[in-house]
């Protein structure tokens, strides 16, 4: 099926680390844009973001003026739906929580929606294709999983646009949902995204987030839970290259009793003006006893002139959890590795090589389909000849 969707850091690659005085946004989350104010760029949201990149997003004056081309594959027994605004199941995962992500939920003319039926188990996985076609566009999307049901979605993002899209993920009581979301824009596109899984009772979410292409990327995955046993685990590998943007700002709202969550990113970078940007926010409530939750962010920094801000961010207002805590780490190669695998024989360009190999290698492995782990490492090896070819 297709459609047409109208249109506190330093600069050595050095961590910051930091603690905002709320976990939360900063306004409260709405379908309205006039509820969010224009970002000047002070804005705790905002102060990593470069926004005259944005193309006018975040400030109204961007314009539906292109598209992107939707296809959907998906295995038989599963529904894909084109529906206009007043479908009930748009915004149930939860509202926009900046303004880009309002504008984009005010702007969108219809939305597309897969279903996979309750007790459903696929054997192979949903693909939707996501193909920008120039110009700015507007979007919405939602995965939807009965319960009990099981299921693989594979979103993959490619060509030229301005894209402001939202994308929803309702899993059903007992259900099983993995999510990869690859970003392989080509070098100008710009796509802001907010990412909501609503998780029910004792379901399973897993994302796998991939970020290759694009001038900016902007994505904010976010995870609540509708009650209690519910689990998400949250992956994301990214290789910023020279000049490009790429910012992931994760939010994981516990504020149901014995929930779990899991978060481990890793990035490298490489190249002049190379800039990532990690912000992990977990917040446990005072209602959510019982939570276990762990979040971690890597990066390697392969060259001079690139920039990585780190800030994991943990809010406990209950003492009754099974456990709580972040780590975040930036560093360049280490010495010790590359001289263990040159004194065996091993060129300093492979020794390298095999050492982000290595870096990245386990983030890789939870996407669970051979071809497009395969396919992963062939581009982590296409950007590492720009580095260490």
């Amino acid at each position: 099926m297709a459609e047409t969707i109208p249109a506190g850091s330093t600069t050595d690659g050095v961590i910051q680390v930091g603690q905002p005085t709320d976990a939360r946004v900063s306004a409260p989350a709405s379908y309205d844009v006039a509820d969010f104010p224009v970002p000047h760029g002070r804005e705790e949201d905002w102060r990593f973001t470069p926004l005259e990149r944005l193309r006018g997003l975040h400030d109204g004056t961007a314009v539906a003026d292109g598209g992107v081309k939707v296809e959907v594959i998906a295995p038989e027994g599963v529904t894909v739906e084109t529906v206009g605004r007043d479908d009930a199941r748009l915004g149930k995962a939860g509202k926009p929580v900046d303004r880009v992500a309002a504008q984009a939920y005010s702007s969108f003319e219809k939305a597309s929606v897969v279903s996979v039926p309750k007790e459903t188990v696929l054997t192979e996985p949903v693909r939707i294709a996501v193909h920008g076609e120039g110009g700015t566009a507007f979007g919405h999307q939602v995965i939807e999983v009965g319960a009990f049901a099981e299921a693989v979605v594979v979103i993959d993002h490619t060509g030229d646009a301005t894209v402001a899209a939202n994308v929803e993920y309702l899993i059903g009581d007992g259900a099983k949902l993995t999510v990869v979301s690859v970003q392989d824009w080509d070098d100008t596109a710009v796509h802001a995204g907010q990412h909501t899984a609503l998780v029910g009772r004792d379901a399973t979410f897993k994302s796998v987030v991939v970020t290759f292409g694009g001038d900016l990327v902007r994505l904010h995955p976010r995870v609540v839970y509708g009650a209690p046993g519910g689990e998400a685990e949250l992956y994301g590998l990214y290789f910023t290259d020279n000049g490009q943007h790429q910012e992931h700002r994760l939010f994981i709202d516990h504020d149901t009793p014995h929930c779990r969550s899991n978060v481990a990113y890793k990035g490298a970078l490489q190249g002049q003006e190379a800039h990532a940007v990690w912000i992990g926010d977990v917040l446990i409530r005072a209602a959510a006893e019982g939570t276990d939750t762990y979040e971690l962010n890597r990066n390697l920094v392969l060259t001079d002139g690139a920039r990585v801000d780190s800030v994991p961010n943990l809010e406990i207002e209950t003492g009754e959890i099974v456990g709580a805590g972040h780590a975040s780490a930036t560093g360049r190669f280490e010495d010790e590795q590359l001289f263990y695998l040159m004194a065996r024989g091993i060129p300093a360009d492979e020794a390298r090589r095999l050492v982000v190999r290595g870096f990245f290698a386990e983030l890789v492995q939870q996407i669970g389909l051979p071809e497009l782990e395969e396919r992963l490492i062939a581009k982590i090896e296409a950007e590492l000849e720009a580095s260490v070819g």
